[in-house]
């Protein structure tokens, strides 16, 4: 394992990337749309000289379709975070109003990608709808992250008992949920790499803090199981298939709720989980 290697995987405008630079990591960027892949290039430009970042252009599919040589990447044409290689997510989106339009990208193999900079210290899986992608790969590899997260499933509750078995199975023995929507424009206080005070604020649409920096407790897969029956609980009255999204008055009531409430409703969650580090 590379203790000072973070892999960005779903790097969208870098808002992840320019905390795990921030904090003394170097970083291996994945990103499907050549559009951001080349915002990054140039946001970047001076890390990606200097070789602590590397971007690389195109979309992680499964084994069977890496030697395909390109995938259709349905880009998103009013929300660059929806980019997808699923078509059932294109649907989805289409079905809110998100409508998209057919490109061909490279075909990334992250197998290839482990074997050519090592495993990294904590992996961040973003792909839209391809996060699953990743475990063929994982399953393979000689080492595992200490820490990686993954954006948690929203509508199919036995997705998630699925995603921890397969987590458990890989040797991911700690867990934590983390609420996405409140991480635009919260601040970390802690420290760098080398053990220097740091200050960061996120950007929108950033991941936040990972491993040692999370707040609370890790928890057995057990106990964030239950944590997630109440979660699917909220993504029923208020989530993608509830009434709430479909009619454009219970969404402004919705917002009302959760400005009166002080917490997003429902949000969407990323999965974090560890190795035995006890």
């Amino acid at each position: 394992m590379k203790h000072d290697l973070v892999f960005d995987l779903g790097m969208h405008k870098g808002e992840d990337t320019a905390f795990y630079l921030k904090k003394g990591f170097r970083v291996v960027g994945i990103e499907a749309n050549p559009e951001l892949a080349n915002f990054c290039r140039k946001r970047f430009a001076a890390e990606v000289a200097s070789g602590s970042l590397k971007i690389i252009e195109g979309a992680i599919v499964s084994k069977a379709s890496v030697n395909k040589g390109t995938v259709t990447f349905y880009k998103n044409v009013r929300d660059s975070e929806w980019g997808t290689i699923q078509p059932a997510w294109r649907d989805r989106n289409a079905y809110l109003g998100f409508g998209s339009i057919e490109i061909e990208v490279p075909c990334v193999d992250l197998g290839a990608i482990f074997e050519g900079y090592g495993v990294p210290y904590y992996m961040k899986i973003d792909l839209e709808g391809a996060d699953r992608v990743c475990f063929e790969f994982l399953e393979d590899a000689p080492e595992k992250p200490r820490y990686l997260s993954i954006e948690d499933e929203k509508v199919y509750f036995p997705q998630i008992v699925k995603d921890l078995q397969t987590l458990c199975a890989l040797g991911y023995r700690q867990f934590r949920t983390v609420q996405q929507q409140s991480i635009p424009g919260s601040h970390y206080q802690g420290v760098d790499r080398y053990g220097q005070h740091m200050a960061h604020c996120f950007e929108f649409g950033a991941s936040g803090p990972f491993g040692p920096d999370l707040p609370g407790q890790w928890m057995t897969a057990e106990e964030i199981l239950t944590e997630y029956k109440e979660i699917f609980r909220m993504y029923r009255i208020f989530g993608d298939n509830s009434l709430f999204e479909r009619h454009h008055r219970l969404q402004r009531l919705r917002k009302r709720l959760s400005h009166y409430l002080r917490r997003p409703l429902p949000g969407w969650y990323d999965t974090h989980a560890a190795l035995d580090i006890r």
